[in-house]
């Protein structure tokens, strides 16, 4: 080594991972952040603590301590550090200490310096001026890459099963109908989904607007935009409620080019309605003048068990009222950003503990409660919850929570059952709740964290709602079993169809 060389200075920022000093070149890293709020990405390499929100990128986040042999912790000291590494991640440590200069010189190979088991995740160490303490330089990268194993090459994104499933849907849709449906006053009435932009939780702060129509709640803002919000209690003739209940839901319609809010107790389910059992209102009905006007045709799901009032979004306000939301909704679009243009797609958001997750609206048959009694089917795995009779088919139950190795919940009474259906596969989802129907365009879906083949297949994209700080994490309906899995509900269909034929 020349004097020229030996003299050059590096600069490292140390920092703290489990009592022992480490250190990265600056020139890899991009910024130091605290801790951020992450969405859990399932089955996940363990050293992955999930994605965050880092100014409208998606950002991965991974444990220092699992990436070097140990366990994840984390305190009010800890701090993320985002590299400089192409696309971002960022790693978690015990605390950031200071930020050194290091001669050439004085930096050793890792064998001198330290144990050899201390040296193999690094690539040098240097002696911290003025302390007794050595700062070990990490081999970041091989880490990573380690914990990390990256796909070889890209997954195609359509396979030939799935074309041939969304033409079935196509061919199979002028027989049904999407329905959103929800309570009012103890009722179930229902929207048609293709009316429905998003269903949301009710917001917590409301602004009133003076001399208004008796429907009319207020105004609120969503995502920059100001949505106005009517009860459809009183739309639909109805008492307004005591008091403000947290279950209730905002469905959100876009009727010309206005967008209004319609607040309702609480939302029920999606289904897929079989046209041959919709029938239109009565006529002594639909010729009243009250709540019952608003009504299109009524559902009889469940044998006739269960009737549904199909409401209709042209019919629910008075020319009047509709013309004071359409100027509302034009004057905000005109102080508002422009949406991104492209396809629009539909998600279904469902929650597992904190999680949110989208599942494509084309794959939902449909969202209702949880069957009281569950067959269990012996000798399946755990996630396997059972099977139940809904509406004369047997349909697989699988615990969403255990597929993805989460603890039980302890809210029965929130969870829901959502149906879905794949190429191959028909099977009910227990999820701990239903949050959302969002509307989105291709352009505002992130890529998903480039990490391992498992990550990678499960998720097809990320919804990063950057104004009201959520992260939705857009699954693939075919990877939501192994292939073992698969296989094994494969079995089961043919016993299933053998013991009937």
């Amino acid at each position: 080594m020349n004097a020229a060389s030996a003299s050059v200075s590096n600069r490292f920022l140390t920092f703290e991972v489990n009592g022992q000093l480490y250190a990265l070149p600056a020139t890899e890293i991009a910024e130091v952040i605290r801790v951020p709020v992450m969405a859990r990405v399932p089955q996940g390499p363990p050293a992955l603590l999930g994605v965050a929100n880092l100014r409208g990128a998606v950002l991965p986040v991974a444990s220092l301590h699992i990436l070097l042999g140990g366990t994840a912790q984390e305190s009010a000291s800890s701090r993320a550090i985002v590299l400089d590494a192409g696309a971002p991640v960022a790693i978690v440590v015990d605390a950031v200490a200071t930020l050194e200069s290091a001669e050439n010189a004085q930096i050793e190979t890792p064998e001198k310096k330290l144990a050899s088991a201390a040296a193999a995740h690094t690539v040098g160490a240097f002696s911290v001026a003025g302390t007794q303490r050595v700062a070990r330089i990490l081999d970041i990268r091989a880490l990573l890459n380690a914990a990390f194993a990256r796909r070889a090459q890209s997954r195609p994104r359509e396979r030939s099963h799935d074309l041939d499933l969304r033409l079935r849907q196509t061919e199979s849709a002028a027989s049904t109908e999407m329905l959103v449906t929800f309570d009012v006053a103890g009722q179930e009435f229902a929207l048609p989904l293709s009316a429905v932009q998003e269903i949301l939780p009710a917001p917590a702060q409301v602004n009133a607007v003076a001399h208004a129509e008796a429907a009319v709640i207020g105004l609120t803002s969503v995502r920059d935009r100001l949505l106005p919000l009517l009860s459809l209690r009183t739309l639909l003739g109805f008492p307004t409620a005591a008091a403000v209940d947290e279950r209730q839901k905002v469905v959100v319609l876009r009727i010309g080019d206005a967008q209004v809010g319609l607040v309702a107790d609480r939302a029920r389910a999606i289904i897929a309605a079989d046209s041959g059992l919709v029938d239109p209102v009565p006529p002594i009905l639909a010729a009243r003048t009250g709540g019952e006007s608003r009504i299109r045709s009524v559902y009889r799901g469940d044998g006739g068990r269960r009737l549904i009032s199909i409401l209709s979004p042209e019919q629910l306000f008075r020319n009047d009222v509709m013309q004071r939301l359409t100027e509302t909704s034009r004057t905000d679009a005109e102080d508002s950003h422009p949406q991104p243009a492209g396809k629009e797609l539909i998600f279904l958001v469902f929650r597992l503990a904190d999680d949110e997750f989208g599942l494509p609206i084309d794959t939902v048959v449909e969202v209702a409660q949880v069957p009281e009694q569950i067959t269990r089917v012996p000798r399946t795995p755990k996630f396997l919850e059972g099977v139940v009779n809904l509406r004369g088919e047997v349909l697989p139950i699988v615990d969403q929570r255990r597929r993805f190795d989460m603890p039980a919940s302890d809210g029965a009474t929130t969870r829901r059952l959502v149906v879905v259906r794949t190429a191959r596969h028909r099977a009910g989802l227990i999820v701990d709740g239903v949050s959302d129907v969002l509307r989105t365009s291709a352009a505002q879906i992130k890529p998903p964290p480039d990490l391992t083949d498992a990550t990678s297949r499960l998720i097809n994209g990320v919804l990063n709602l950057e104004s009201s700080r959520r992260i939705v994490l857009l699954l693939d309906p075919a990877e939501l079993l192994t292939r073992a899995e698969q296989g094994l509900l494969d079995t089961f269909q043919a016993a299933r169809k053998k013991a009937n034929a």
